[in-house]
C-alpha cells in the first residue's frame, strides 16, 4: 500500500494535530527526523512535506511529484530549485505564525533586558549580585525588516513602552518612524532582526556593522540565521559592544540541529561556538521554536491539510514557490 503523503520533521503537538486533521482518508506516514537523519534512500511516497532542516537530495528529483514546506519562508526551497535535474512542484504556507513569533521577540528582548539567564544560574545560591536588570519603558528599540512579523514586534513593543524605529526598503507603515540601518543602530538599545533572508543579505548583520552599536546593547534575531554569522556576534559579545544576544534561528542550522540531537561530544566549529556563546551570563538561544504556540500550531496543521488536498486534487499547490 503507497503512501500519498509523508512527513519529515514533525514534532509531537504538530504530529498529533495531522493526525486529527488528516483524518481516515489520506495514506501518510511521518517522523520527528529530517531526512538526512533518516535511512530513506527513496522518497517514502510521491509527494513529501518538510520544514526548514531538511536537506533534500538531488537524486530524488525524478521520483517526487511535490514538495511542501510547513513555514513560511521559503527560502531553502528556493536554494534547492536549481538543485533538482527534474521539475518539482514546490510549495510553502501563508501566514500562520505571526503574533507568535513577534511576542517570541518581546520574550527574548525582555529576558536579556532583566538578565534572566544569568537569574537562573545565580538562583541555586540566591545571588542579586550583578542582576540588575532595565525595564522597558523608554528603552530604544530598532527593528530590522518592517514586513508582517516586523511590524507586529512594532505594535507589542510601543504597547510596552519602547521607543521604536524601523528599517526596511519599503517605507509603507504609517505608524512606523523609520530611519538608515548605520543611524539606526547607533541610536538603538536593542536591535530586532526580522527580516526576509535573500542571497543580497547574508550575513547581513557583520561584525563591521554591529560594532557601531551602543556598548552594551542586545541584539534578537527571530528571521533567518544567515543574517547574523555566530563568529561574528561572538566577538561583539567578548569585546562588550554586544551585552545580550537571543537567538531563535541560527546559519548552518540544519547541521546544528542534527549535532544537537545526537548527543555527542562536540566537534564541529559551528557546535564549539554555540557552547562558548552559551556560557556567556546573557545569551538566550531557542532551537527555532518562536512559531511554536498551541493557536499557531492549529493554523498551521489546518493550512498543511488544506495544500495538500488541494495538490491531490489539481497536482499544483495553492501557494507555489
Amino acid at each position: 500500500m503507497f503512501m500519498q503523503i509523508y512527513f519529515y520533521e514533525a514534532f509531537e503537538e504538530e504530529a498529533n494535530q495531522l493526525h486529527w486533521h488528516l483524518g481516515k482518508d489520506l495514506l501518510y506516514g511521518l517522523t520527528p527526523k529530517t531526512i538526512q537523519e533518516t535511512d530513506h534512500e527513496e522518497p517514502p511516497a510521491r509527494l513529501i512535506s518538510i520544514r526548514t532542516q531538511s536537506r533534500v537530495p538531488a537524486r530524488w528529483a525524478g521520483k517526487l511529484d511535490g514538495i511542501l514546506s510547513r513555514s513560511t519562508g521559503f527560502d531553502h526551497l528556493l536554494a534547492l530549485k536549481p538543485q533538482l535535474s527534474q521539475p518539482v512542484a514546490l510549495g510553502y504556507l501563508e501566514e500562520y505564525s505571526t503574533r507568535a513569533v513577534a511576542e517570541h521577540a518581546i520574550l527574548l528582548t525582555h529576558s536579556l533586558l532583566r538578565k534572566l539567564p544569568h537569574q537562573l544560574r545565580q538562583f541555586g545560591e540566591f545571588k542579586r549580585d550583578g542582576l540588575t536588570g532595565t525595564e522597558c519603558a523608554g528603552k530604544k528599540m530598532l527593528v530590522v525588516g518592517v514586513g508582517r512579523i516586523g511590524s507586529e514586534i512594532v505594535t507589542i513593543a510601543k504597547a510596552m513602552g519602547f521607543v521604536v524605529k524601523g528599517v526596511d526598503l519599503v517605507r509603507d507603515k504609517p505608524d512606523v518612524e523609520y530611519t538608515t540601518r548605520e543611524e539606526g543602530i547607533r541610536w538603538a538599545d536593542v536591535i530586532v532582526c526580522a527580516m526576509n533572508l535573500t542571497e543580497e543579505n547574508k550575513g547581513y548583520f557583520s561584525y563591521d556593522l554591529l560594532f557601531n552599536a551602543s556598548k552594551g546593547s542586545i541584539f534578537v534575531n527571530i528571521a533567518r540565521g544567515e543574517l547574523s554569522p555566530l563568529m561574528d556576534l561572538e566577538m561583539l559579545l567578548e569585546e562588550g559592544i554586544l551585552g545580550g544576544v537571543g537567538l531563535d534561528v541560527f546559519e548552518h542550522e540544519s547541521a546544528l540541529a542534527v549535532e544537537l540531537r545526537l548527543h555527542e561530544h562536540p566537534h564541529s566549529d559551528l557546535m564549539l561556538r554555540v557552547q562558548r556563546m552559551l556560557k556567556h551570563p546573557n545569551v538566550l538561544f531557542t532551537p527555532h521554536n518562536a512559531f511554536n504556540t498551541l493557536e499557531a500550531v492549529e493554523r498551521k496543521t489546518a493550512m498543511t491539510v488544506q495544500q495538500i488536498r488541494h495538490f491531490l486534487k489539481h497536482n499544483e499547490f495553492l501557494w507555489k514557490v
